[in-house]
């Protein structure tokens, strides 16, 4: 990842942008870049935009817009995940994504969620709050497995940080030779037997859409965990709260969701043994620098005409290797 830093252009680029005013999504720092013309979508595209930046993840019709700028020759999204992007207008076009920047983060946040789950942690604090003290005995992570099932930066970061926990980790690509020389996603029954902890890194694709489903929460068992940090339509939510309902499985900790956010009536919210977490695994102090600092880097390499970092195979849906 490229460090914070200001960027000085030899030239002053004209980037459209789609960045929505909303107190939750904070405005691009575009303070980090030097001599940038920031036109904002919405109004008459200048002629000279060959730009866009989708700083907004929310983008619900990305062809529209790319219509009305027919001259826009690279598109960059401010997230790691483009389903939500993915239009024939893309043809003819390059799409990078800010993949890296969420890597040690949502590593992290997977690591305190496997913890908390393992330590009994919500059952300590439900006790404190009610000014009971039980002693109790809690597990080890120390020689559990896990299976990572996907096998992009995230995942490999995420699967490097439990082996460091002392865990037995299985990475797990769309094939067997993307999980290098591994099982791939079409065998993921049979990984989820053989895992305590089944950890989800995917973006969604045609291939990942339901991929998690009753017959593979069945085989990950009454003391198995599942994580969630890919997209949220990879699991079945009606398959896994009848899971969690019925025993057969320990818990989940989710951070996305098929719908978001995450209905008021769904039973995830006080299933016993879930952690819902509104779409946060990634965002920490100071994210929206390193996001620039991203674009930064790709803006000097259009400049000057060198390859692009993070482009996003359009057939596949995401960026490869």
């Amino acid at each position: 990842m490229v460090g914070r830093e200001e960027f000085t252009l030899s030239a002053k680029p004209c980037v459209l942008v789609y960045a929505e005013d909303d107190p939750e999504v904070g405005p691009p720092p575009w303070d980090l870049l030097d001599d940038v013309e920031v036109v904002p979508a919405g109004g008459p595209v200048p002629p000279a935009a060959e730009i866009l930046y989708v700083w907004d993840h929310r983008l619900a019709d990305l062809g529209a817009l790319l219509r009305a700028a027919p001259r826009v020759r690279w598109v960059h999204a401010n997230s790691v995940g483009v389903d939500r992007l993915l239009c024939p207008e893309l043809r003819g076009r390059t799409l990078t994504n800010a993949r890296g920047v969420f890597d040690t983060s949502i590593t992290e946040w997977v690591l305190a969620a496997v913890l908390a789950h393992v330590k009994g942690l919500a059952e300590t604090w439900e006790r404190q709050r009610r000014g009971v003290w039980e002693h109790r005995v809690t597990g080890r992570l120390a020689g559990r497995r896990a299976a990572v099932v996907g096998t992009g930066s995230i995942g490999r970061a995420t699967a490097s940080g439990l082996s460091a926990l002392g865990m037995t980790v299985e990475l797990v690509g769309r094939t067997s030779e993307r999980a290098g020389g591994g099982r791939g996603s079409d065998s993921l029954t049979k990984v989820a037997r053989d895992a305590d902890v089944l950890v989800l890194a995917l973006p969604l694709t045609a291939e990942t859409a339901g991929l998690v489903d009753a017959p593979v929460l069945e085989a990950l068992g009454p003391d198995g965990f599942l994580v969630n940090v890919g997209r949220g339509r990879s699991v079945v939510e009606a398959d896994l709260a009848n899971a969690l309902r019925s025993g057969l499985i320990a818990g989940a900790a989710l951070d996305v969701f098929e719908v978001e956010p995450l209905p008021a009536n769904s039973p995830l919210w006080t299933l016993p043994g879930v952690l819902v977490s509104p779409h946060m695994a990634g965002d920490y102090q100071g994210f929206e620098a390193d996001m620039m600092s991203i674009f930064g880097d790709n803006l000097h390499r259009w400049q000057a005409g060198r390859p692009l970092r993070n482009v996003v195979d359009l057939d596949l849906g995401y960026v490869p290797g």
